[in-house]
């Protein structure tokens, strides 16, 4: 609960003539407005601005002074910080004074033009920039005929002076919200030139006490707020006449201390409840999050829009520079590619096929997967669809290359394919073979584990013995090299001697001719016994269903066992593997 409540508008604004000034404390903690001549001022607040937004709508609203309780329901004011124009109790940001100069005006009742002298304290030995920027903005801002600066505890000693508390030399000491001034006075008149200042005032001690405070209990860090210590301070702190005995006092634990010794609980404020969104709120929600998407769909048109635009021109100048070079003779040719920036006319179409793609893809118009396929061989063997008139000998031996892997891949992808179909369609017969007849399906499928098992032991055997027992040779006897070679390991070896006496009879050729990629096509080692990989991923697939299947029968067999022991003789355990 904040220690000073919002004040109230005063009414009689209009009865007071227009000679009557109006007097402004403008402290660095609390703005203080009212009348010449009275005793109290009229309307006193803190001299803060803060700007909380709305809980449902967001906007944000400037709130002068104190935090009025009524508005925690609508505007969080949690979230936002207190702004103070003082820095060092001198007025820096105008911006935060202009607010606060309009809500002191209104509190007093002012309307329209304030009209009337201004009398405002300052600190000593204001820096004159200050001045003259609060001058400026009571003359322009609120129309002031006049106006009038003076030092508050110079007033303050005057008027003590007036009463007879103190005499024409003394010391007017004023500890204010950031600073703390000491101005002397002599036969009654101040002496500027001679005051002092400290940087320290009440703003460090209520500091300190939030500190020490936070330091004595951390678990309540949280709820020592500035202003909660402020209120601490005012209404339980006090000031030392001598420091000293008082430090005795609490040292030495005697019965005064206990009675100056204050106790305060934390008050617990529940927290408030929130009413469900209404109908209308829900709606206005919807309303706000559906104009968001719209703009961000505008967006996207827009965007996509300009792609295509900028898409059209690239293409529209491909297409042009493409027939141009046709046109064109060779010496022009060469020229024309110089100004473009592209090395060749292939490049040039390469370049127009891809902005053909780009486009397509920014309309949404869809290519299919054979035009993707095309456009991907296009980019990868650029020089097989070039004639060879318009090629150089180094391109011909490029594109004859690239021939023979464009070949070599697309053949391989229909091998792939064939093998894949081929594979759907045996598994189809085998699934309607075991739906039919599922006991010969399993007998099948063992007979074809054991024919594989064997071609594959075979292999393995004629691998480390070699292929051939005859009679010069037993089974335990030594064999050469070339006895445990198969027929297609003799035949690269043969063809591996025939390159390498060929070489070296004259200048190494070879892989200049496709006959010789040919050669070298047969003597890769991935051609060598085609059908084992086969054998081996028929004989891995034969064996994960027969797995499966005694898997099934193991379950089936434990099932029985347990819950129905009478039917167990009926199971033929030699059927589990």
């Amino acid at each position: 609960m904040s220690s000073m409540t919002r004040p109230r508008r005063e009414s009689d604004f209009a009865s007071f003539p227009s000679c009557t000034p109006i007097v402004i404390d403008n402290g660095a903690s609390t703005f203080r407005i009212g009348w010449a001549g009275e005793t109290e001022p009229r309307v006193a607040f803190r001299n803060v601005v803060q700007r909380p937004r709305h809980r449902s709508t967001g906007e944000t609203v400037s709130i002068v002074g104190d935090t009025d309780p009524a508005l925690m329901k609508f505007f969080d004011c949690t979230r936002s910080a207190l702004r103070s124009p003082f820095n060092d109790d001198v007025v820096y940001q105008f911006e935060y004074m202009e607010y606060i100069l309009d809500y002191g005006f209104d509190r007093l009742g002012a309307t329209s033009e304030v009209g009337h002298p201004i009398l405002m304290t300052e600190c000593e030995c204001n820096p004159s920039f200050s001045r003259a920027r609060m001058a400026e903005l009571l003359f322009e801002t609120y129309g002031v005929p006049s106006i009038a600066f003076g030092i508050d505890n110079a007033f303050s000693y005057k008027y003590n002076q007036k009463l007879g508390n103190c005499g024409e030399d003394g010391l007017a000491i004023s500890c204010e919200h950031g600073t703390c001034h000491v101005i002397p006075f002599l036969k009654g008149q101040p002496v500027l030139g001679a005051c002092c200042r400290t940087n320290v005032g009440g703003f460090h001690v209520t500091d300190f006490l939030r500190q020490l405070l936070t330091l004595k209990y951390p678990y309540h860090t949280a709820n020592f707020t500035w202003e909660k210590a402020e209120e601490l301070k005012k209404e339980h702190c006090y000031v030392a006449l001598d420091y000293l005995s008082e430090l005795q006092i609490f040292k030495n634990n005697k019965e005064e201390a206990e009675e100056k010794t204050r106790y305060w609980q934390l008050p617990w404020v529940p927290p408030p409840k929130e009413e469900p969104p209404s109908e209308e709120e829900l709606a206005r929600k919807a309303a706000l999050k559906e104009k968001a998407g719209q703009r961000l769909r505008e967006m996207a048109a827009a965007k996509r829009s300009q792609k295509i635009v900028e898409l059209e021109k690239q293409l529209s100048y491909l297409e042009e520079l493409s027939e141009q070079l046709d046109e064109a003779e060779e010496s022009e040719a060469s020229a024309i590619l110089g100004r473009s920036g592209y090395l060749s006319q292939q490049e040039i179409k390469s370049a127009v096929s891809k902005a053909t793609q780009s486009l397509r893809k920014a309309k949404g118009e869809s290519n299919g997967n054979e035009e993707k396929a095309d456009a991907s061989t296009a980019d990868k063997y650029p020089l097989v669809s070039v004639p060879d008139e318009e090629l150089t000998p180094e391109q011909l031996k490029e594109k004859k290359k690239q021939i023979l892997l464009k070949t070599t891949t697309e053949g391989k992808l229909r091998a792939k394919q064939k093998r894949a179909e081929e594979e759907a369609l045996r598994e189809k017969q085998e699934e309607q073979k075991r739906a039919e007849n599922p006991e010969l399906y399993l007998e099948e499928l063992r007979a074809r584990y054991s024919e594989l098992s064997e071609k594959f032991e075979q292999r393995k055997r004629q691998k480390v013995n070699g292929g051939q027992t005859n009679g010069n040779h037993g089974s335990s006897g030594g064999v050469g090299r070339g006895e445990r070679l198969n027929a297609a390991q003799k035949e690269r070896m043969r063809l591996l001697a025939s390159a390498a006496f060929d070489r070296g009879k004259g200048e190494d050729t070879f892989g200049m001719r496709d006959e010789d990629w040919l050669v070298y096509n047969k003597m890769s080692k991935d051609n060598d016994d085609d059908g084992n990989d086969d054998d081996e991923s028929e004989l891995v697939r034969i064996a994960s269903k027969l797995q499966v299947k005694s898997l099934f029968q193991a379950f089936l067999l434990v099932v029985t066992n347990l819950y129905y022991p009478s039917f167990l003789p009926k199971i033929n355990r030699s059927e589990v593997i």
